[in-house]
């Protein structure tokens, strides 16, 4: 008998184990709201990287955004008091995760965003659960590709292109660069994906991990904005761009 999501061999005579398994992974209304505010929040990036773009380059623009999360996020963890991790291992996989799921997507979304508007970028985006099937299933044991998964997400996709506007796909033929640079952001988070399986079987909090690859996001990103961009030299940015950084 095989799980009916992850497709894993369960145990002889587990019938309760397979329905409570069954029943774990349906989602409960709570969880459908938490994926509709984490796709406003999600979506609305692309929309403030639009607006951004005009007034600061991408390296700059994804270190004041990583850097300001830090800070907020720093502020939370000390006050609610969350461990801290305190071994070399846990800050190396900080360090990477910061990499592959902050610092290289985010600029290439941002380099993308100068090329192509943000609703052809939110749908190249929206093939992350495509490739995150993919990597997983060729990396974790628990997570081999399945029709049903391959299906689920090309309907999401759909679903990702009629919310958005068909109309966005019109930019196909342009910039293939920056097309190529947001699709290589979804792969990255697909391996971010895989990869960050280790911090829940190492038992670090949720809060830690976010605040975590941020704060190591920033670190890497600062000297390259100060190196190559010279942010010091841009003129001052008007309020919109000030509301779009805070947004």
């Amino acid at each position: 008998m095989q799980c009916l999501f992850f497709g894993a061999p369960l145990p002889k005579f587990s019938y309760v184990y397979h329905m409570t398994h069954q029943i774990n992974q349906q989602m409960r209304l709570g969880d459908i709201v938490t994926l509709v505010v984490l796709s406003i929040l999600w979506g609305g990036s692309f929309f403030f990287i639009e607006v951004l773009v005009d007034y600061w380059p991408p390296i700059t623009i994804v270190t004041l955004r990583v850097g300001l999360a830090a800070v907020v996020l720093w502020v939370i963890i000390l006050y609610l008091k969350v461990p801290i991790p305190k071994s070399t291992k846990e800050w190396r996989a900080l360090i990477v995760i910061g990499l592959i799921n902050n610092a290289l997507p985010f600029c290439l979304i941002t380099w993308g965003q100068t090329k192509i508007d943000s609703g052809l970028a939110s749908i190249l985006n929206a093939t992350t659960p495509f490739f995150t099937v993919i990597v997983a299933g060729a990396f974790l044991a628990d997570e081999k590709i399945s029709k049903n998964k391959v299906l689920g997400v090309f309907v999401g996709l759909i679903g990702a292109i009629i919310l958005i506007g068909p109309d966005a796909l019109t930019g196909m033929g342009h910039s293939m660069m920056g097309q190529l640079a947001v699709l290589g952001a979804a792969i990255s988070y697909a391996f971010a994906g895989a990869y960050s399986r280790r911090f829940k079987r190492w038992g670090l909090s949720p809060m830690m991990v976010a605040t975590g690859q941020v704060t190591m996001a920033a670190i890497m990103l600062l000297p390259l904005a100060l190196f190559i961009e010279t942010p010091w030299t841009l003129n001052t940015p008007p309020l919109v761009a000030i509301g779009a950084i805070l947004g």
